[in-house]
């Protein structure tokens, strides 16, 4: 299943540009997107621009098909029928929770396609499902809006809490906020009622705060949290005991008793984990809060606390691989609007990979393949794959079922060669002495330099 001779073409020879678009029709076709905006919209109005066009054209600067919006708008502005200046009010206009329920629906419509393929990964707590948060702060914008010039300070345009899900590799929830200065914990009050019984939540310590643990508890929820001692009142209820060796250093465990100024009160367990090396910080031990049960082990919380890192991976392929931080859109709705398609954008890679571990295996995807020659070959290949294919090719493809979609990814994936993408890690960098600057002589001739070099080698 083909679909036409044209597109088998494309798969037989950049099979991993054509799942990409292929999940990019699925998750983001246009009439569920103006769907999603009819419902969650209340003051935006549709007329001449769409919100499924204004996530197509942001889906091909954040695929790095063109620089800007500016240039994607030179190219479509036919089939818009709109000004570049009415585009720009659009964006800068955009109700935030449009933007939260964006990155829902393409996670919940993705996550059921890594699902049917059988390419989840293994849990960070295993035998619980694991969820990751943690927060954003958007790059600063260039100084396009009045009120910035002259401003010596970087204007940051906005933040945003990410949910994400380690199993599915896909970033499930967005949480977006217009203020870049706000505290992290002023939008936990929006995170609670995500929290579904039985789940392992993994934060960093920003996110200690003592309403917040009592939250999760009283949502039948489990968390595992680096402690911030200043935001909680707790006490000591036992000795140290050693549990053994992490990857990281030494693990303890004692209980502790947390309470609220309003009579409640926890016991937990507190892990000491005595690292082998400081962190960034010039921390030697970090201290892990948990109320999961005893027969999860410290060492295996340990470890899967360690696994937080994951998302921040993730923050670094959207703001490298992926153009999800886009410095010339200085007004907070339209950077966050970049953001959110950015984070989509991510859950489209994430199922390309679930498909290519569904047909070459886990362990070599994992290891072997870069998601940025992924994002490379998506980018060169996309506009003409679009322009080559006819479009009801692809409302074929959009209307799929997840059962049906999934096999045709497997079957394109069988195509990929991986040696192709495969990732070429780098050494550790060698510590590098200053040259010296000399103000009398600012510059050299590469050419003399290399003769030199040249000579003294002889």
């Amino acid at each position: 299943m083909f679909f036409s001779s044209l597109l088998e073409r494309f798969v037989k020879k950049a099979p991993i540009a054509v799942m990409a678009q292929s999940a990019i029709v699925y998750a983001l076709n246009a009439s569920s997107l103006d769907n999603l905006f009819r419902e969650h919209a209340t003051a935006q109005y549709e007329h001449k621009i769409t919100f499924s066009s204004l996530v197509d054209m942001m889906s091909l600067v954040v695929c790095q098909v063109y620089r800007s919006v500016n240039s994607v708008y030179t190219k479509c502005k036919d089939k818009l029928g709109a000004s570049l200046v009415a585009v720009y009010g659009k964006l800068r206009r955009t109700e935030l929770p449009i933007l939260t329920a964006l990155v829902d629906d393409t996670g919940q419509r993705l996550g059921a396609v890594v699902t049917e393929l059988q390419a989840t990964l293994p849990s960070p707590v295993p035998g619980y499902r694991v969820r990751i948060i943690d927060g954003n702060h958007l790059a600063a914008t260039e100084r396009r809006l009045k009120v910035l010039r002259g401003q010596g300070a970087a204007p940051l345009p906005g933040q945003a809490l990410v949910v994400y899900d380690p199993q599915l590799d896909l970033m499930s929830h967005l949480i977006p906020c217009e203020d870049g200065h706000a505290q992290e914990r002023s939008l936990l009050s929006q995170v609670l009622p995500l929290i579904q019984e039985g789940e392992v939540w993994i934060e960093d310590r920003n996110f200690c705060t003592t309403e917040f643990l009592f939250g999760i508890r009283n949502r039948k929820g489990y968390f595992i949290i680096r402690q911030h001692a200043g935001n909680l009142h707790w006490e000591e209820q036992s000795e140290w005991t050693y549990c053994g060796r992490s990857a990281t250093g030494e693990v303890y465990e004692q209980a502790v008793r947390l309470w609220t100024e309003d009579g409640r009160e926890m016991v937990c367990r507190r892990m000491r984990l005595q690292l082998d090396k400081p962190t960034r910080d010039g921390d030697t031990e970090l201290y892990i809060l948990t109320n999961l049960p005893k027969t999860v082990k410290a060492v295996a919380i340990a470890h899967a606390y360690g696994k937080r890192w994951t998302i921040e991976v993730g923050f670094q392929k959207l703001a490298t691989v992926l153009e999800s931080e886009i410095d010339t859109l200085a007004y907070p709705k339209a950077a966050l609007f970049g953001f959110a398609v950015g984070v989509a954008a991510y859950n489209v890679m994430s199922v390309v990979q679930a498909a290519l571990r569904s047909e070459h295996g886990e362990e070599r995807v994992q290891e072997e393949v870069s998601t940025y020659y992924i994002a490379e070959e998506l980018s060169a290949v996309s506009e003409g794959l679009k322009i080559a294919v006819p479009g009801t090719t692809w409302l074929k493809i959009a209307g799929l079922s997840v059962t049906e979609f999934s096999a045709w990814l497997k079957k394109v994936a069988h195509y990929a060669d991986l040696e192709q993408y495969k990732k070429h890690p780098r050494g550790p960098k060698k510590k590098q002495k200053k040259p010296h600057y000399d103000k009398r002589k600012p510059h050299v001739a590469t050419a003399r330099e290399l003769m030199k070099s040249k000579v003294a080698n002889k």
